[in-house]
This record gives structure tokens, C-alpha cells and sequence, in this order.
């Protein structure tokens, strides 16, 4: 299908298994750590996944970060000013400069004095993409040896990939298509791209009790995924087997995207999980990167990988059928993370749609772009400065007031921590989690007692919060003492959790509660 996009503008952690008999309904996401930012508001996690990944250092990472915004921004402008002559747009492979096309050679002094770099080509964009509309076309008696084609702006044609042998079923596919020799290239790549169903990439679900996939982003009500994990109607669970949501409209092939729509025991939260130790990350917006950005996905299988945007407005030929406007990059992905989440620094790109390759030897990823699901089907993204209250509010919620603070029992004569729900996790100095496995529990009004105990040397706080008033505010605390910290609170029905906030020290913890 063709939807002329504009081409060359150019997390999460599977829950633990649940040990005790209680409901444990899952978020779809964590409030971000309390570790200091980042220069720029960029998370530290981001940065250190960047350097792994693209040999940069911090500084290096940050400063090619803040020049990729001031890209998407002046490519933007510039789109629009240029108009027909604008031929694409694309940053070098250090980051540090912008070249803009142009099919005009009026256009040049514009591009100069926005800081851009110009170079004549012969065509603009939109005749490139004019071109790839109908290969798009002829797509569907493409050639299975033809992996998919898309726009190469800084070549000013377009590509068309083809398995060694198969160069002349990438010439038949560009002839039936009516296009000119001049614009049409063909490459030969290994490449044999399929979905990623095995099916953990973010916070990973089930469909139908039955296959797994991994959800992308929070939008307000549930979330963005890939389109092949389901069709409208099916129904999800978390991976903790509690009823989640079900999909509200999905499209595949032609398009990789879906919209899962979830009940009230779950609450969309605007973070990326699984970027470092089950960590959580900012999302603050969906600006656009241009080709040539950084791009950082988010999978269960493989954790945090990181590259670069490689074209816009890609097809990819599937064995179920051809997806068009599709991002390729040069990110290895693996089965499982399918449908997670891509980031260029704090902004959502994509959800995961398939690719070639593995993290061993390296391979091609491709993604659905963000913006476009959240215009089809008119989302609204949840970023990590919302609130938004969940679909309904968690039974017994609705208070605007938290009860008043509990004072915690003195410490008992023994030192092991024990209750009908235990979790153990690693904190440090300024990092928090949340219990169990980042989500919350209800329970009817009552006692509620927990006992955790720190890392030796650690001073940890525990603190338990109710949602209340559209947010988890807290309701009783507990500091740790001689390496323990007991809280005990008479409570009002409702959904609860436990925080962890690392003051000093680091380590191992356990920590034990009711959930009665």
C-alpha cells in the first residue's frame, strides 16, 4: 500500500514467575529509576548501551545525540521549504554532519544556512518514492529470492535487495514495475528476513494462552505492538498468566502494527524496561530521527541493542507477504523481541516488526514507525511526565488523600524475613525498584505486614504504596535497621506495591509480604 511517507527524514523485562498463590496483575511498564540523568536528560542506560554498541563514550554518545535533534528539527524545516526539490536527508556515519539533497540547485543556499551540508541530485524524493510505490505495486509477484527494496537517499535511487543468484528476479521485479534502469539499483545481501515471533521483546504477553509477543510502547488505554502477533478480538494475558487486553485493531501484511486495548488492572506507564538490569528508561516524545541517526530496540531475547537508521520507507517481502514503510536499520534482533520498543535517546521510534540475521554474527532489523500507528488509529503516546489513570480505577481507588502513615512494629527477635510472598532483587545507591516483579497486588482492607532484608552494610528504605487519586501514593515506610526493615500497616482495599529505594551500599535483598 502506498501512504508516501516522508522518507528520508529523516524494554521490557519478562516477569519473574509468581511463586505464591495471588493475583498479580502487571503493569505495563515502571516508573524511571532515580539515578541522576545523564548531560541532556539522557538516561545513563541509553548512553552506556550507545557506547557498547557504536564505540562511543558518554561524552561522544551525548553530543551525538543533541546533534541528531537538532537534525530532526532542521530536516523538518527544511522538507518543507525545499518542496519538490527536497531529495532526502541523511547524517554521516560519525554523526556529526548533515547532508540535504537537492533536485533544485536554488535550494542550496537554504540548506547552508540551516548548517546542513547540500549536494545536487538529479530527483527528488518524491519521485523516488514515486518509483518505490510501484515496485510496492508489483510486489506481489516479487520473486521469494527478492528480500524487499526501499529509498537510498544519499544514492538518490532506489534499492532493491536480491539473494546471491537472484540479481536477474530483482531486474524483472524493477522492469514489471515500469521503472527506469537509472533509478532502480540492485543489491545482492544474504538477507532473508521473517516476523519475530518467538515472541518476548518488551514486556513480553500471550495470545490466546498460546503464542507470546512483546508489547512496543505505552499509548493511553493499552499499547502499540506488531501486527503479526494477533488479530482483532484476540485476547492477551501478561506473562504472569493475568487477563490483560485485547486486540483492538491490527494490520498484517501491508502494514506490522497493532493496539492492544487493556482492562483496569493495568496501567499504562511512559518507560522502556530492560536496559539495564531490568531497568526503566524515559519516553518523553516520537520525534522523528533522520537516517543515519543512532537507534537503540528493546527485546527480551537479546536485551538492549543499539546502530544506526539505514533507510526510510522500506518494503520488506515476508513468506506471509510484503510490508511497506518500514524503518531498516543495522540492529541485530532475535525471535522474542518482536513487537518491543526502539528509541533514539528519550523519543519512540517503532515497535519491532522483523529482520535477518542474529546477534552473533550481526543482521537487519526492521521497524514500524511509531507516529504512523499513533495516527492510524488515533493514539495518544503515554510519555514518563503523565499520570494517566488506568481504564478503570483499581477497586477501592478513587481516594484523593492516602491513609495516614503507619509507624512499623519494632523489629522481631529474629532476623529472617518471611511471608506468603517473597521476591529477592539488587539495589544500590540511588537506584528503586518496585515489588513484586514491578507491579502491584490487591488485597481487601486489613494487616498488611513485609520484612525486608538488606544487602550487609546497605541502608535500604521500604516503602508500600496504594493507587489512589490516579497515582501509587505512599502509604506507610519502614528505614532499615541492623540490616532489616519491618513494616506493618492497617490499609484500606485496594491496589498495593512495595518500593525499594537504595540510600547506601549495594547488594542482594529479600523481601517478604502478605497478600492476603
Amino acid at each position: 500500500m502506498d501512504r508516501r511517507r516522508m522518507t528520508a527524514i529523516g524494554v521490557l523485562v519478562a516477569a519473574a514467575g509468581l511463586t505464591a498463590a495471588v493475583t498479580v496483575p502487571s503493569f505495563a511498564g515502571e516508573e524511571p529509576r532515580r539515578a541522576a540523568p545523564a548531560a541532556d536528560g539522557v538516561a545513563p542506560e541509553v548512553l552506556d548501551a550507545m557506547g557498547r554498541d557504536l564505540a562511543l563514550t558518554r561524552d561522544q554518545a551525548v553530543k551525538r545525540l543533541r546533534t541528531e535533534r537538532w537534525a530532526a528539527g532542521t530536516v523538518t524545516r527544511l522538507r518543507g521549504e525545499l518542496g519538490a526539490g527536497y531529495g532526502g536527508s541523511w547524517l554521516s556515519a560519525d554523526g556529526a554532519t548533515l547532508t540535504v539533497a537537492v533536485a533544485d540547485p536554488a535550494g542550496e543556499a537554504r540548506v547552508r544556512a540551516a548548517g546542513a551540508v547540500p549536494k545536487r541530485v538529479a530527483r527528488g524524493v518524491a519521485e523516488l518514492d514515486a518509483v518505490k510505490s510501484r515496485l510496492d505495486a508489483a510486489g506481489a509477484d516479487a520473486s521469494p529470492d527478492v528480500a524487499g527494496w526501499y529509498v537510498d537517499v544519499a544514492d538518490n535511487a532506489v534499492v532493491v535487495i536480491a539473494r546471491p543468484g537472484a540479481e536477474a528476479d530483482g531486474r524483472r521485479l524493477a522492469a514489471a514495475a515500469g521503472s527506469k534502469a537509472a533509478m532502480v539499483r540492485v543489491r545482492t545481501a544474504d538477507e532473508a528476513p521473517r516476523p519475530l515471533f518467538d515472541v518476548r521483546g518488551g514486556d513480553a504477553y500471550l495470545i490466546n494462552n498460546a503464542g507470546r509477543c512483546s508489547v512496543g510502547f505505552s499509548v493511553v488505554g493499552g499499547f502499540v505492538t506488531a501486527g503479526h502477533c494477533g488479530r482483532p478480538g484476540d485476547r492477551t494475558t501478561g506473562s504472569n498468566r493475568v487477563a490483560q487486553g485485547t486486540f483492538a485493531a491490527s494490520s498484517f501484511p501491508g502494514d506490522d502494527w497493532a493496539f492492544v486495548r487493556v482492562n483496569a488492572d493495568w496501567t499504562p506507564q511512559g518507560v522502556v524496561t530492560d536496559f539495564n538490569d531490568g531497568g526503566t528508561v524515559a519516553v518523553n516524545g516520537s520525534t522523528e530521527a533522520p537516517v543515519g541517526a543512532s537507534i537503540c530496540r528493546s527485546g527480551s531475547t537479546t536485551g538492549t541493542r543499539c546502530g544506526l537508521i539505514q533507510a526510510k520507507n522500506a518494503t520488506v517481502n515476508y513468506p506471509e507477504g510484503t510490508v511497506t514503510g518500514l524503518t531498516r536499520t543495522n540492529v541485530c534482533a532475535e525471535p522474542g523481541d518482536s513487537g518491543g520498543a526502539w528509541l533514539s535517546g528519550d523519543q519512540a521510534q517503532g515497535v519491532t516488526s522483523g529482520g535477518s540475521g542474529d546477534c552473533t554474527r550481526g543482521g537487519t532489523t526492521f521497524f514500524q514507525p511509531v507516529n504512523e500507528i499513533l495516527q492510524r488509529n488515533n493514539l495518544t503516546l503515554v510519555t514518563a511526565g503523565d499520570q494517566p489513570a488506568p481504564t478503570q480505577p483499581p477497586a477501592g481507588g478513587g481516594e484523593t488523600t492516602p491513609p495516614a502513615t503507619a509507624e512499623p512494629t519494632p523489629p522481631a527477635d529474629d532476623t529472617e524475613c518471611s511471608g506468603q510472598v517473597s521476591r529477592t532483587g539488587r539495589i544500590a545507591a540511588g537506584r528503586t525498584q518496585v515489588q513484586p516483579d514491578g507491579r502491584f497486588y490487591r488485597v481487601p482492607d486489613g494487616t498488611q505486614e513485609a520484612c525486608l532484608s538488606a544487602p550487609d552494610g546497605a541502608r535500604v528504605v521500604l516503602e508500600l504504596q496504594r493507587f489512589t487519586g490516579g497515582a501509587f501514593r505512599t502509604v506507610a515506610r519502614a528505614a532499615t535497621a541492623d540490616g532489616t526493615a519491618r513494616l506493618t500497616a492497617e490499609t484500606q482495599a485496594g491496589a498495593y506495591r512495595y518500593r525499594v529505594v537504595g540510600l547506601s551500599g549495594s547488594g542482594e535483598y529479600t523481601l517478604a509480604f502478605s497478600a492476603r
